[in-house]
Parts: structure tokens; sequence; C-alpha cells
């Protein structure tokens, strides 16, 4: 089976925690603080494997959660780091962020790594909080979560040439006569469901990966058939060589069929339009293939070449490989998504409304309810079985204007005050 997207969970280790510790060595008249900082939390690590054709592993595991750091130890030790979760994808995957569907990676050569989950900051011990006003404080800190979302992967094929056309015109059978990979032909529609590639050389040694795609159909770009599903696949070849059945078996005209699948490729993306595209007279074998050929070649502009050839008797094919093989290696590659010019060094400034650091709501209980990246983040990093974290948190609370904002929603003493799964009561 071919699996080319898929939606998987990550998680970063979470940082080690701090610890509360002190020195009581027996010649040592002053002891101290002594409690050393958690280890930091394990990246995410996606990388390339040149080995891997589909991202079929992820159909069953989908989480992927790193280990936390060592938490710190007494004597001043720090914890140890966590190892980085190294996960293995094919080449040619592009790594997004399902909330905000932002490129996170675009993954092509073997042994390329992104981070794609970072992972917490160990917690601090008690010998970072020492000051002079208090040289023994009973004080650490947890670990910082590690960072979690939900991403998507998506494969596109690393060929140098696209087959595409409507079903049934020949591209399966062509890429079979020219490569030596065997796809499934057969004479019935949507033979093809998965993307095939095959490796051509030519008579002068010259080779290329050519892809064979599903066939298109009107409306493809929107979802109809199974174009939208492989039409992603198209994005990275540099050439795209258009099929197009000359026999009139399947009853359509073979003009309309040209102009309908570039304008899928068109409405799909519109740079697809920058490629050069190689026209295919396939099934010439066929009776009135000529008079359909003449009829084809007088609406097309006079600029555009049209290769006759039949797949079957491997008929034209060499001139064809020749051209596709002097396009391969006269076109540039096209990024999947525009990168910054990195040869001129600009600034660029947006004004972005700020996002406020918490948010108070109020449930029908009549308690508060208080969220927030920040605050979330602190309370996660707090150790509640110590009075001082406690009184710590509570001051942090205050500098962030959340006592003041309670009061002014209208919270009294006694009221519930909920963060996370956590009751908390309202002291004025």
């Amino acid at each position: 089976m071919f699996v080319d997207q898929v939606k998987v969970y990550v998680k970063g280790g979470d940082g080690g925690n701090g610890m509360v510790a002190f020195r009581r060595e027996k010649y040592v008249p002053k002891g101290g603080p002594a409690g050393g900082d958690g280890g930091k939390g394990a990246d995410v690590i996606f990388e390339v494997e040149e080995g891997l054709r589909t991202l079929m592993d992820f159909r069953y595991q989908r989480h992927f959660k790193a280990n936390r750091g060592e938490h710190g130890m007494s004597k001043s030790q720090h914890g140890k780091n966590a190892q980085a979760m190294v996960v293995k994808v094919p080449p040619g995957t592009v790594v997004k962020d399902d909330a905000t569907q932002e490129i996170i990676a675009d993954l092509t050569e073997h042994g390329q790594r992104a981070i794609i989950a970072k992972g917490g900051r160990g917690g601090r011990g008690n010998i970072r909080f020492a000051t002079p006003a208090n040289p023994a404080p009973e004080l650490s800190e947890n670990g910082e979560p590690g960072q979690e979302r939900d991403v998507v992967l998506e494969l596109k094929l690393l060929a140098d040439v696209g087959l595409v056309g409507f079903p049934s015109v020949g591209k399966s059978t062509l890429l079979s006569v020219v490569s030596a990979a065997k796809p499934k032909i057969a004479e019935y529609h949507f033979t093809t469901l998965s993307p095939n590639l095959g490796m051509v050389e030519t008579e002068d040694n010259r080779s290329f990966v050519m892809a064979d795609l599903p066939g298109l159909i009107e409306g493809a770009h929107s979802g109809v058939g199974l174009g939208h599903q492989f039409l992603r696949h198209i994005e990275r070849t540099r050439v795209i060589v258009h099929v197009v059945d000359m026999s009139g078996m399947e009853g359509r005209d073979p003009y309309e069929d040209y102009m309908t699948i570039n304008e899928e490729l068109r409405q799909y993306n519109l740079r697809l339009t920058e490629r050069p595209q190689v026209v295919v007279a396939n099934k010439m074998d066929m009776p009135d293939a000529e008079e359909h050929l003449e009829a084809f070649k007088e609406k097309l502009p006079e600029d555009v070449q049209v290769f006759p050839i039949s797949a079957v008797t491997r008929q034209g094919l060499r001139d064809l490989l020749f051209t596709v093989a002097n396009l391969v290696e006269t076109t540039p590659e096209f990024p999947i998504h525009e990168e910054e010019d990195l040869s001129t060094h600009r600034v660029l400034y947006k004004h972005e409304k700020e996002v406020a650091s918490f948010q108070i709501t109020r449930e029908s209980d009549g308690s508060f309810v208080v969220s927030g990246e920040k605050v979330e983040k602190l309370f996660k990093m707090t150790d509640f079985s110590r009075d001082e974290s406690v009184r710590r948190f509570s001051r942090q609370l205050r500098t962030m204007g959340i006592d003041e904002a309670l009061r002014e929603r209208g919270a009294t003493d006694g009221d519930i005050v909920k963060l996370l799964d956590y009751e908390f009561e309202f002291i004025d």
C-alpha cells in the first residue's frame, strides 16, 4: 500500500525537575544549598532515510513522545540531558503544523534532519536561588514541559519527470517499456491507484526518474476522482510529460482532454504552468490515430511540439526520451515553497496584536477559570510541595496582574479559581 499523507502527534520530552538539597559535610562548617538542575528533555527529530519510499510506518505508530531529562541530584549534581528521539522519514517529506498549516520542514536529502518538537529545559535546583538575603532557599523548579503539536506529513515524490493524462491513455504502459518498473496495466480506468517510479536510461547513457501518476479527470484539483490525492506529486517534478490518447476509442476529443488536464494543473498550483511540458500522442498504432493527430495539431499553438508514439510497438520512443533528458538537464529544480532570498538581508517589521499572557473566564457555578500558555507553564514548573515555591508562584501571578484582573471581574474572598485541573481559593 502506498501511503503519502498522515497526521501524527509529537511531543518533546519534559525537562527534569530541579532539586532542593543542602551540604552536610563533616569538616565543612558552613553548608548551604546543593540541589542540582534537571536535565534537558529530548527533542523529536525527523531524519531522512533513503531506503524508505512511503509513510506506511506512520499508519501503525502515530504518537511520538520523547523521554524527559533526568532530575537534579544532591551535591550540586545536574541531571543528564535526554537523548534525542530520531524518527526516520522518506526523502520528499514535507512536515506541516496541523493547527497553523505552516511548513516546519521540507526534507529531501539523505541524512537531512529537522527538529519538529523541542524538549523542555531542566528545572533549576536550589543552588540557583541562593541570594545574600536568602542564602539557604528551600525552592526549586520543575522541568519545563516539552513542545507538543499535531503535524501532517506529506510525501511528494522525488521524480524528475511526471506522466500526466486522463485514465487509460497509456501512462503505465509507457513507463513499463522505458524503465524496469512493473506497474499494473489493465483495460479499465484507474488501474493505477498509487504513483509508480521508474529509472529511465537513454541510449547515450543519461538517466532520470519518471513517475507514473494516477489518472486525472475534470475537477481533480477540488478532489474529484483520485486527482487531488496525487496532484501533490507533480509539484516536485521538473518536466511534465502529458500523454494524450489518439485512438479515439474512449469517444473523447484529444484536444479537449489536453486542455482539461492543463486547466486542472493550473487550478491546483499556478506554478505548475512554469514547468516545461512535453506532449505525447500515444496509441499511434491504432486505426484513425493519424487523422486524430492532424486535427489535434491544427488546434494547438505552433510552438507546442508533439511526439507521436506507440508505447506498445515502441515507435517514436527514442526521440521522446532524448528530448525529455535534455529538458531535465536544463531545467532547474522548483522549490516546494518560496524560500527566503538569503543573499539580501532584510528585516520585515509586522504589526502583530500582542497576545494576552492569560485569559479569565467564568463558569456557570460562579468559579473563575484562568488560562493561557505562560501562566500554565509557570504552574507546571512550580513544586507545590514546598511553601517557598508556592509563595513564589503567588508573586508571579501578582506580577502578571492576575490578582488585579480577578478583582475587576468580581472575585471576592473565598471564590474558587481554577487553573488546568486544579482549584484554588481566592484570598483578598
